[in-house]
């Protein structure tokens, strides 16, 4: 695949717009609408201790899971803020994506959001249909590797 600067600008607003939608989904609690944004056999790998979740009914129900184990007692919003995107097109076409995140996460009557985690997200992203998918996520949290 042959890159220029004119196609891969196209490509990063590209997928700049597909993150939004995406973590949209994810921050609205919508994990139907977020799994549907993988291949059906889409891994995706986001907190220490917890295993990848695989295929997008596999993504969904994770989701709904941490959730509930994690936000259960604590009303809050997140979101993901994205930035420092860097895009590497494969010779396959696959499309490596990496970038940095922070969840801002707010609570009732508390002015002050918390930021945190901090890390790094490397995405593999493909075509289906000419349809922009997540193979695979892995999201690396930045406390991890200052130890």
């Amino acid at each position: 695949m042959t890159t220029t600067t004119e196609s891969l600008t196209a490509l990063y607003a590209e997928v700049q717009q597909f993150h939004a939608a995406q973590m949209q989904a994810l921050d609205g609690g919508d994990f139907d609408t977020y799994s549907a944004t993988f291949t059906e056999d889409g891994e995706f790998e986001h907190t220490p201790g917890r295993p990848a979740a695989r295929t997008r009914a596999g993504i969904a129900e994770e989701l709904r899971g941490y959730h509930r184990e994690r936000f259960a007692d604590d009303p809050v919003q997140r979101r993901h803020s994205f930035s420092m995107l860097r895009l590497a097109p494969r010779p396959d076409g696959a499309i490596d994506a990496t970038f940095y995140c922070l969840v801002i996460t707010s609570r009732p009557g508390i002015r002050v959001p918390e930021i945190a985690p901090s890390c790094t997200v490397h995405d593999v992203l493909v075509r289906e249909q000419g349809k922009l998918l997540t193979r695979s996520r892995r999201v690396a949290h930045d406390y991890l590797s200052l130890v």
